[in-house]
Parts: structure tokens; C-alpha cells; sequence
């Protein structure tokens, strides 16, 4: 692994209104000659004070010009990498131990089996407050589902599932991993269903009183979109008030929108564009931080293909001008951003990456202040 440091001061880049943070340490996760690694907001990531579990994809790499560089013709697995030490060092783990073609495998994480399992319905109830727990999302066809979860009670070592995942009253669900507990039977996700035509992507809010036995629509997050709105990164900023960031895209335009529901996601309505243009679109990882301000970070695909950063210290009502992650990258397949705050403060942020020495793309983590 190659460690790269950078130190600087807080100042302006040549970017007008784009801001370097106090320090800025780049770790590389994963990389390796002919494969790709990426895509960690389709996983997940989890930390329990300076442990941090994140997933991943990993395949080979292909030039596809304009398009992801994975040879969709070769395997895909799924991945885990793991950091005891606050994201200064980082092992990888896989939870299947065998390579199943793609198309023929779960997309998502599989458990420590020789032969992925047939989901199921869920027969017992979740503790979603287990001190060890985590919970993974993930779909079957990115576009209109079917979905499915994992859930796990030692960190992310060995999953339970795959469940179905299914919604009353939803049809065609992509997951991705974005929840909220509220106690120890109760939790909110955020998920996308296909539009009415079948398309991708319209985000909601489901909820679950039974430790996931069932789960009941709540509202939907954003009326009809013209284009898209995908991928929620969501935070629960007390008493019913929760507020969520959406990946948007309509015609050539592509940004990041707010949205806010005060009934504990019964109802949502627009709050406001924290990122109004994110190149050629990128999902946002939303966290609140210790000290109460909001934390969105997210890739920016278009030049200088970048890792970015946005605060706000009123829950959300404005944000600030962008802090200059990283600017190094070569292209645009780069991105899909998790963030998590380690326990000294520190903020690591978990991403796939390309750079000018190598062509693959690769799992990276910045940590910084």
C-alpha cells in the first residue's frame, strides 16, 4: 500500500471559493494490477469508535472509454476491507470465498458459504440496538430490483441472509445501504424504486416496527422526477426531524438536492441544492458530526475530476463553499463517496479512485481535518 502525505494550511486553491482543509493524509484500501475496485456507496460503510468496515466491488479492469473500466464479462465480487486503527491501515475480506460469473451471483454481499443461498423472508426479528450491528442493502438489477438485506451481530464477520427485501405497495426497489435505527425493533431505510415507466429512479422512505419482519412505505422522498433521483444519504437530526441528500439528474444537468421531513419520514418536502453541479453525477454521503454540523462529501466528475467536501453548521439550511479533497483524479470513474468521523475528530472518507500512475481503479481513503 502507498501512502501519501500532504500537509497545508487552510487557503484557496486557483479554484476561486474552493478551500484545502487543515491536513489531508491519502491511504490506498485496495489496488491491484488488472482489477478494478469500486463503487463503496453501493455497499456501505460502518464504525464502531475506530474500527471502520466498508464494502466494495472488485472486477477486472477494462478500457471502456467513456464508460465504468470493468470487463462486465469477467467476475465481480464483493468485498470488505477493514481498519482497527481509524483508517491508517486497512486489511481486505471476502465473505464468499468463491467467484460466481456475474449475472449468476447475488449483487451484493454473500455469506461465508461455498455456495451463495436462495433468499428467504425473514422469520425472526432483528435487535437493530445489538452493539455489534450492521446491516447491508443491496439489489439484484440496479435499475428496477429486486432487493435484498444482510444483517450482522460481530461487525460485519459473518452475515445473516440474504432476506427479501420488499415494501408494501413498491415495486421494482434498488437498495442501497442507507438506514436509520430508532430502537431496538424500528428503522428507517431510504431506498429507490423505478418510476412508473419502469425507469430508474425515484427515492423513499420505508419503516419497520417489527425488526424487519415487514416493512411499510412511509412517503415518497421527491414527487416524480423528470430525469432521476437516486442513491438517498441520509441523518436524523433529532426529535422528528430527518433530512436527506439525493443524487439528481435531468437532461445534462446533475446536482445534489436536500430534502426535509419533520414526521420522522411520514412526509418530506424540498429544503434546498447543496451541491448544485457534480460533473457527470455523483451519489452524496451525508454524516452528522460530534460537534452538530453536517458533513456532506461526494466525487465531482468533471475536471478537475476531484473528492469534495461540504459543511453546514445550521442543520442544512445553507452550506458552505466546496474543501478540495483530493483534484488529482484522471477521469470521470471516480467517486461513490462514505465518510464516517473516527474518534479523535478526524473525518475518513472512503471512495474509488483513478490517477495518472496507473490506469486501474482503486479503493482510497482520505482522512482528514
Amino acid at each position: 500500500m502507498k501512502h501519501i502525505l500532504l500537509a497545508c494550511i487552510v487557503l484557496l486553491s486557483c479554484q476561486t471559493g474552493i478551500a484545502q482543509p487543515q491536513s489531508v493524509e491519502h491511504k490506498t484500501i485496495y489496488r491491484e494490477d488488472g482489477r478494478f475496485g469500486g463503487w463503496p456507496a453501493n455497499h456501505g460503510i460502518w464504525n464502531w469508535g475506530n474500527e471502520i468496515l466498508v464494502g466494495f466491488s472488485r472486477g477486472y479492469y477494462k478500457d471502456l472509454g467513456d464508460r465504468h473500466h470493468i470487463d462486465r464479462e469477467k467476475p465481480e465480487e464483493h468485498l470488505f476491507a477493514r481498519s482497527l486503527d481509524g483508517g491508517e491501515t486497512w486489511t481486505i475480506e471476502d465473505p464468499s470465498k468463491v467467484i460466481v460469473p456475474r449475472g449468476a451471483a447475488l449483487h451484493g454481499v454473500r455469506p461465508p458459504d461455498l455456495i451463495p443461498k436462495t433468499p428467504r423472508q425473514l422469520d425472526t426479528p432483528i435487535d437493530f440496538m445489538h452493539p455489534d450491528f450492521a446491516m447491508t442493502l443491496r439489489m439484484l438489477d440496479h435499475h428496477v430490483g429486486p432487493s435484498l438485506f444482510y444483517f450482522s451481530y460481530d461487525r460485519g464477520h459473518d452475515w445473516q441472509g440474504p432476506f427479501i427485501l420488499a415494501v408494501d405497495g413498491v415495486e421494482g426497489i434498488a437498495a442501497r445501504t442507507d438506514y436509520i435505527v430508532l430502537d431496538s425493533k424500528s428503522c428507517l431505510v431510504f431506498l429507490t424504486a423505478a418510476k412508473p415507466n419502469g425507469r430508474e429512479g425515484r427515492p423513499f422512505c420505508a419503516r419497520t416496527d417489527d425488526g424487519g419482519l415487514t416493512w411499510q412505505f412511509q412517503d415518497w422522498i421527491i414527487p416524480l422526477p423528470e430525469g432521476f433521483a437516486i442513491m438517498p444519504s441520509t441523518v436524523h437530526l433529532g426529535e422528528f426531524t430527518l433530512l436527506s441528500t439525493v443524487r439528481c439528474r435531468r437532461d445534462e444537468s446533475r446536482w445534489i438536492d436536500a430534502y426535509i421531513s419533520r414526521n420522522m419520514g411520514t412526509n418530506w418536502e424540498f429544503y434546498n441544492t447543496p451541491v448544485p453541479d457534480v460533473g457527470e453525477g455523483n451519489p452524496p454521503s451525508l454524516i452528522k458530526l460530534a460537534d452538530g454540523r453536517l458533513l456532506l462529501t461526494y466525487g465531482y466528475r468533471a475536471e478537475p475530476f476531484s473528492i469534495r467536501a461540504r459543511f453546514s453548521n445550521d442543520e442544512g439550511q445553507t452550506w458552505s463553499d466546496p474543501v478540495m479533497l483530493r483534484d488529482d483524479g484522471c477521469s470521470r470513474d471516480i467517486g461513490y463517496v462514505r465518510s464516517v468521523q473516527r474518534q479523535d475528530g478526524k473525518i475518513v472518507t472512503v471512495y474509488y479512485f483513478c490517477d495518472q500512475t496507473r490506469p486501474e481503479r482503486y479503493i482510497a481513503a482520505t482522512i482528514w481535518e
